[in-house]
C-alpha cells in the first residue's frame, strides 16, 4: 500500500482539485466536478504508479473526499490518465520549447 496524501489546491462550489503526494514527491493530480446527480473525476498519475495504487487513489477519492462533501450522487465517473508531466503553464510563467523557464 502506497504512502499517499492529498493536498487540496482549489475548492469552488462545484469542484475541487488536489495534488497527490507520495512522501515529498507529487505523483498525480485529482480534479473533481460535482453536479446534482453525478460526480466526474479526472485523475492524472505518474507512469510509475501501479494499477493497485491507482485503485487505492480512486477508492480514497470516493470514500474520503467525495463522501465528505455529502453529495447524494447517482453516478461516480472516473477518467484515469497515466504518463509523465511535460510542463505546467500559466500566465505568470513563460516556458521554452524544452519546458524550462526563460
Amino acid at each position: 500500500m502506497a504512502d499517499l496524501s492529498f493536498e487540496r489546491e482549489v475548492r469552488t462550489p462545484s469542484s475541487e482539485a488536489y495534488m497527490i503526494m507520495e512522501l515529498d514527491r507529487q505523483v498525480g493530480r485529482v480534479d473533481i466536478h460535482f453536479t446534482a446527480e453525478m460526480v466526474h473525476v479526472a485523475i492524472s498519475v505518474d507512469e510509475s504508479l501501479t494499477q493497485d495504487t491507482i485503485q487505492e487513489i480512486i477508492d480514497t477519492v470516493d470514500e474520503d473526499i467525495v463522501d465528505a462533501v455529502g453529495i447524494n450522487r447517482e453516478n461516480f465517473v472516473v477518467h484515469v490518465f497515466q504518463g509523465r508531466e511535460t510542463g505546467v503553464f500559466s500566465d505568470e510563467n513563460e516556458f521554452s520549447e524544452d519546458g524550462s523557464d526563460h
